[in-house]
Parts: C-alpha cells; sequence; structure tokens
C-alpha cells in the first residue's frame, strides 16, 4: 500500500477541515507517493523518534503534535526540528500529523478519554459551527433509493450517533428540452412533468464535494438541480472538549485518586475541594483550560485538562474542582487512536508504537 492510503484513512476519522486555525497538521515531511513499509505512531517527532523508525523499518511516522509549527527560515540543523527535517529527507521518511483536528473529531482524543473515565451518555462540550450544510436535490423517484445510497456512500447524512439520516417529499417537476438537449425523460420541445423526491441531507463541509460527485454520478438527468445551504446548527458531535456523567455520584478525592490510577499519573495538581460529589464530568486533553468558563456553565462538578494557568486555580473558585494531569499525560492515547483507526481496515500491516518518552517534563 501508498502512504497516501494511510494518510487518507486518518483523514476519513479526522479531517483536517477540523484543525483550529493556529494549527499545522497534515503532511509535515516526504513524499506520500511512495510504498510504506511501516508505521511508528508516536505523540512527538524528535530525533530519537526518528532513529526508533529506521531502526523498524518504518517510514511513515504519525504523530500527534506537528513537527513544524512554523515556517522554517533555514534549514541548517542547528534545532531539533531542523535535523528532524534533514534525517527525515535523508532517510525517506513521511512525517504526518494529526493534531487539534484529532481532538475536535467524534470519537477522538477527548472521546477516548471520557471511555477510559468510564463516563457514560459522552458528548462535546462545545459544538463546532458552520460546519455543515444541507444538501437539497429532486431526483425522479425511481431513481431516488439509488441517489440516497449513493450520498450515504460518500459519507453524508449523519447527525451524531444515527446515519443514513434524509427527508424526503413527493412532488412534480416541469421542464421543456430545448432542441440541443439530451432527456432523460420527456419529449424535444414538450413540456413534461414529472413525478419527483426532493432528498435533503446533512453534509459535513469536508465532504460537500464528495457529496456532489456521488449526486452527479448517479442522477439520470442532464442538469441535475440541488442546492447547498449554510446551516446555523452547530456540528453537536464535533468540536472542542466533551462532558459525560460517572454511573454514580463520587467522592471527590476518591474520583482523582482513580483517575491517578486509570492513566499512571505520578501526580495529579488539583484547585481546593468544594465539597460536592463528583457526578458530571468535563474534560479536553492538552491546553483545554480555555473551555473552563463553558463547563461551568454546563454545569459540571469537575472540569479535567492536561495544562492550566496559576489563575485558573483561583478563577474557578468554589464552582468547580479543577484536575490538570499533564499535558503529555493527558494525550498519550492519541496513539492508540492512530492504531485503531489503521488496523481496523488493514490487519496485516506492521504498526508500531514508539517506546520513546518524548516528554519533556520530567518530575523529581
Amino acid at each position: 500500500m501508498k502512504i497516501s492510503q494511510f494518510i487518507e484513512l486518518l483523514e476519513d476519522f479526522a479531517p483536517l477541515s477540523l484543525q483550529e486555525s493556529f494549527d499545522n497538521s497534515g503532511l509535515q515531511v516526504g513524499d506520500i507517493s511512495r510504498k510504506a513499509t511501516g508505521i511508528l505512531l508516536c505523540l512527538d517527532v524528535t530525533e530519537e523518534v526518528l532513529d526508533e523508525a529506521i531502526e523498524l523499518d518504518c517510514n511513515l511516522i504519525v504523530s500527534h503534535h506537528p513537527l513544524l509549527f512554523k515556517p522554517l527560515k533555514t534549514l541548517t540543523g542547528k534545532t531539533y526540528i531542523e535535523r528532524c527535517v534533514i534525517k527525515a529527507c535523508r532517510n525517506d521518511l513521511v512525517i504526518y500529523a494529526s493534531h487539534t483536528n484529532m481532538d475536535n473529531a467524534f470519537g477522538g482524543v477527548n472521546y477516548r478519554l471520557a471511555e477510559k473515565i468510564g463516563l457514560q451518555n459522552i458528548r462535546t462540550l462545545s459544538p463546532r459551527k458552520n460546519g455543515l450544510l444541507k444538501l437539497v436535490s429532486f431526483v425522479p423517484e425511481t431513481y431516488a433509493e439509488t441517489v440516497r445510497n449513493a450520498l450515504f456512500n460518500a459519507g453524508v447524512g449523519h447527525t451524531g450517533n444515527y446515519d443514513n439520516c434524509s427527508f424526503n417529499v413527493s412532488g412534480f417537476g416541469t421542464f421543456r428540452a430545448g432542441e440541443n438537449a439530451n432527456p432523460f425523460v420527456g419529449n424535444i420541445q414538450e413540456l413534461h412533468t414529472e413525478p419527483e423526491i426532493r432528498i435533503e441531507t446533512i453534509v459535513p463541509v469536508h465532504k460537500k464535494q464528495a457529496a456532489l460527485r456521488a449526486l452527479l454520478a448517479t442522477h439520470p438527468y442532464e442538469e441535475p438541480v440541488y442546492d447547498f445551504y449554510a446551516l446555523d446548527k452547530a456540528w453537536e458531535s464535533v468540536g472542542s472538549g466533551v462532558v459525560g456523567e460517572l454511573p454514580y455520584a463520587e467522592d471527590e478525592a476518591f474520583f482523582l485518586q482513580k483517575l491517578k490510577a486509570i492513566f499512571k499519573l505520578g501526580s495529579l495538581q488539583h484547585s481546593p475541594f468544594t465539597g460536592k460529589e463528583i457526578r458530571e464530568v468535563a474534560l479536553c486533553g492538552g491546553s483545554g483550560a480555555f473551555l473552563i468558563p463553558e463547563a461551568i456553565a454546563y454545569g459540571a462538578d469537575i472540569f479535567i485538562t492536561g495544562e492550566a494557568r496559576y489563575n485558573d486555580y483561583f478563577d474557578v473558585e468554589n464552582r468547580i474542582l479543577l484536575a490538570v494531569m499533564g499535558h503529555y499525560e493527558s494525550e498519550i492515547i492519541t496513539k492508540e487512536i492512530f492504531y485503531d483507526i489503521i488496523t481496523k481496515k488493514i490487519t496485516n500491516f506492521a504498526v508500531h508504537f514508539s517506546t520513546v518518552n518524548v516528554n519533556p517534563v520530567n518530575y523529581m
């Protein structure tokens, strides 16, 4: 298989359009048209990780954090980033990053954290806005099912945990074919009335072109009628952070000890106890403190993240318990997500977890 085919799997799960504006997810270094020899999964790319990939004969490195956040002005090897780029090019390695798009994706980093904690009824804390379109088209009755299925196969019609979603209304379309037309039904220069189905379905913005190709490939009319409408509705399954519920309310200290055990944390920072039990849990891996106000507004009992500023511990006051795991510790599970995405489709390929500890934060 080509490297590009593995990248397609990752981007189908976490499209690059879901990344934040400051991010640089996607291809970092290399030629994705080459045949893949093996895949190494990591959180960060370092020189040691590149050495590990070379030793394992992996020419594709999939990282959560991008190696290149900012444009390179020189390539002299004076920084670890430049040395990594040079080494990757010399050894024909491809480096690919799936960062905030994987954070924001349904089933991504935050959903996996919530599942490990044992939360139920998991949903997005801050749903993404301006990410959905409505596609409307008018199809002859006898072709409605064919067109609908083609659209669904193109990845549209998803709403939360439901797929193949559409709305259909029967009606009549009228048209008159001109002399140079090649009508599917009706005769040249004669007014024709055709029983049609109005099909409506939801399309993520990044699936617009795929939906249009599927529609045009299966619609029988020479000039199909279709419209895309921007939806004001938030994309509930995609966005920043998640919230969920514990099966039973738990004591604050007990829950924090459980959190340490689940993620094998050497230490865990937290704000003063509120004296309330924990039932509603909000979380965001990595640098998620910006979501604290939304967690409070939601009514969560605790907000878990990877990083927080000193003043954040003051600002929560007694409204919510703040727990900070560490950035690395809150996102190391990303490697598991990469592995599941790839091996679910490709079962007999060499996919390795990096064993290099890239955490730059040390504790005494």
